[in-house]
């Protein structure tokens, strides 16, 4: 929370995009336990539970509440699964759909999601801040067109073009909804709560200011109006220079940086406020020289300025948990 208040901090604080997930073996043991993935997001005992298990084991300066982006559309009833081997897919919406579309049940929905906030602030230590979270409304509504993750989200770029009002309305109600629910989530306990867009690297110059930045501005004044102590993360996976002033015209209080950013423009944007990032989550894979480097070169480049210690993308369900160990030592000196 210092940091995201502009104080440099040695060393950096730390926690890992997706830390509490299937690259650890109590993660694997509890969402058996769950059933269905959404089970486990929607069920609080498992949700604090999971949420806590890369505390326990490592310590981390915070706990991200353990969800998913996907739970907005699934409040406003667009059939929300997840397959095993498939990934999240849900009924695709068409220019009808988004016509019909409202909000007004979504928080109410989520109640056992703002019930696990609660429990989490209750759990923690005071020391360790709790980061809630949503998808930015770009990148929900992706998967909201395509009824699917796509490699280059061609079908939500394709409708945009051929129906801008209605994608329009579609991105201010995705707004408005997830501000409500960030507003419920820091009511109900959370300190501090970071905004994913991670398909904001697809979009064009002229995209990515009117759906990448505006839909987050809107959500940024909102939030700030309602709760002026709310401090925010904004992380736009793959927005490369347009980074440059996503800060400004959003009004993020940090900005969350992914492993392709060079490290001398990163130290640009810190000279603004706070980074965050970004190491490469292959090298968690790795580990060993690939990983100390990576590590060393973070530091060495924004060690000095306010940063919180991450990866560039969240952590693959390949990395082995010793690595994550050597990784949290050797941000702390302790290696």
């Amino acid at each position: 929370m210092r940091v995201l208040d502009g104080k440099s901090l040695s060393p950096p604080p730390l926690w890992l995009m997706r830390q509490a997930g299937r690259y650890l073996p109590e993660y694997r043991e509890t969402r058996a336990k769950a059933g269905s993935f959404l089970d486990l997001c929607y069920t609080p005992d498992y949700a604090v539970e999971v949420t806590l298990q890369p505390i326990r084991r490592y310590g981390f300066d915070a706990a991200i509440l353990f969800s998913d982006i996907l739970v907005i559309p699934d409040a406003m009833k667009r059939n929300v699964r997840f397959t095993e081997g498939h990934g999240p897919e849900m009924d695709p919406i068409d220019e009808a759909g988004i016509a019909r579309l409202n909000g007004e049940e979504v928080v109410d929905y989520l109640r056992p999601v703002l019930e696990t906030v609660r429990r989490l602030r209750e759990a923690l230590p005071a020391e360790t801040t709790l980061l809630g979270f949503c998808g930015a409304p770009w990148t929900v509504a992706t998967y909201m067109i395509a009824g699917h993750g796509t490699p280059d989200q061609a079908p939500a770029r394709l409708f945009a073009y051929k129906y801008p009002h209605a994608f329009e309305r579609l991105l201010m109600l995705l707004a408005d909804v997830s501000t409500d629910y960030l507003v419920a989530q820091i009511d109900a306990g959370a300190d501090a709560v970071q905004i994913f867009d991670s398909w904001a690297g697809v979009l064009g110059e002229k995209e990515f200011e009117a759906f990448a930045i505006r839909p987050v501005a809107r959500m940024m004044a909102s939030i700030k109006s309602q709760r002026p102590h709310a401090r925010i993360i904004a992380f736009a996976k793959g927005a490369g220079y347009q980074l440059k002033t996503y800060r400004q015209k959003t009004g993020a209080d940090a900005i969350g940086l992914d492993w392709s950013v060079p490290l001398a423009f990163a130290a640009e944007l810190q000279k603004d406020g706070p980074v965050q990032g970004n190491l490469d989550p292959m090298r968690v894979v790795a580990g060993g020289r690939a990983l100390e480097e990576g590590i060393d070169d973070i530091l060495q480049h924004l060690g000095h300025g306010p940063l919180i210690f991450n990866l560039g993308h969240g952590i693959t369900p390949q990395a082995d948990p010793e690595h994550v160990r050597v990784l949290v030592d050797r941000v702390r000196g302790l290696t």
